[in-house]
């Protein structure tokens, strides 16, 4: 099983979510977050003072998929979400041990 999180522009988040749920994705968590990488924020006018705006804000998706899912998941998210400008945002994958169903105890893949 893979852990995907996503981290992208706010204003993608129902494209992305609509083509995830269009390749048979049934459950992600969304998280409402703050950063920067090599865009470095930006400066803004507020009063008639100048500020710089460090941290931009940014969606978080979180999903575990079956390893068979995954390429097609990562594919998929960095398609819908891609502008082609300096801050779409980054896709990490990472290796998941396991996966318990709280409700049912069930656990591995049979979880998701």
């Amino acid at each position: 099983m893979k852990k995907i999180e996503a981290i992208i522009k706010p204003f993608k988040l129902d494209e992305v979510k609509e083509a995830l749920s269009g390749i048979g994705i049934q459950g992600l968590t969304v998280t409402e977050v703050k950063g920067f990488g090599r865009q470095k924020g930006h400066t803004e006018l507020y009063r008639g003072a100048e500020y710089v705006v460090d941290f931009l804000p940014k969606v978080k998706l979180e999903i575990i998929v079956g390893d068979e899912m995954a390429a097609h998941v990562v594919d998929t998210i960095e398609r819908t979400a891609r502008t082609g400008r300096i801050g779409d945002g980054k896709i990490f994958v990472t290796a998941i041990e396991e996966v318990i169903r709280i409700r049912t105890g069930e656990r591995g893949p049979n979880a998701l």
